[in-house]
């Protein structure tokens, strides 16, 4: 919850990953980056839409991340949507390996943001929606939007 305060910036957000998605349990994870990766997601060059993370030799792996090439970088710009490994303390890795184990359970990529000068991905531990749990979503949201645009309506009158 602390972490969520010292956002410096965000550099993307997987919203699909809400719709599509129950997010059980949420872990703040560093990224290995190199060349001019680094400079790329400060400028904000960041897509997370259609990746996962994997659990492999006890180590934990994004998948499909694509971060594009510096503009302004040379031979050190890397292939954008290269595998980078995500740095989580080890018994943190061997509890998420022991829950998507099960059935129906995976780990997706919520957000990348800088957090005092690092960069920092927040996963989630996720259970897949039935299509009915996406339209009930989606009328809560409704209903919502609704009932805030008839009490702004109520109070400006």
């Amino acid at each position: 919850m602390a972490a969520e305060k010292e956002h410096s910036k965000l550099i993307a957000n997987n919203k699909k990953a809400f719709h599509d998605f129950f997010i059980e349990e949420q872990i703040e994870c560093g990224i290995v980056l190199v060349g001019t990766e680094v400079k790329s997601l400060r400028m904000g060059k960041c897509s997370i839409k259609e990746s996962w993370v994997r659990v492999e030799r006890g180590e934990l792996w994004i998948m499909g991340m694509n971060i594009s090439p510096y503009d302004k970088g040379n031979i050190f710009n890397v292939d954008p949507l290269r595998v980078r490994k995500l740095l989580v303390h080890r018994k943190e890795i061997a509890k998420l390996e022991g829950a998507v184990s099960r059935d129906g359970y995976t780990l997706v990529p919520l957000e990348v943001y800088f957090s005092k000068g690092r960069a920092k991905v927040k996963i989630g531990l996720a259970k897949g929606k039935k299509l009915y749990d996406k339209r009930e979503s989606i009328a809560k949201k409704d209903r919502a939007r609704e009932a805030e645009r008839d009490y702004k309506v109520k109070i400006r009158q």
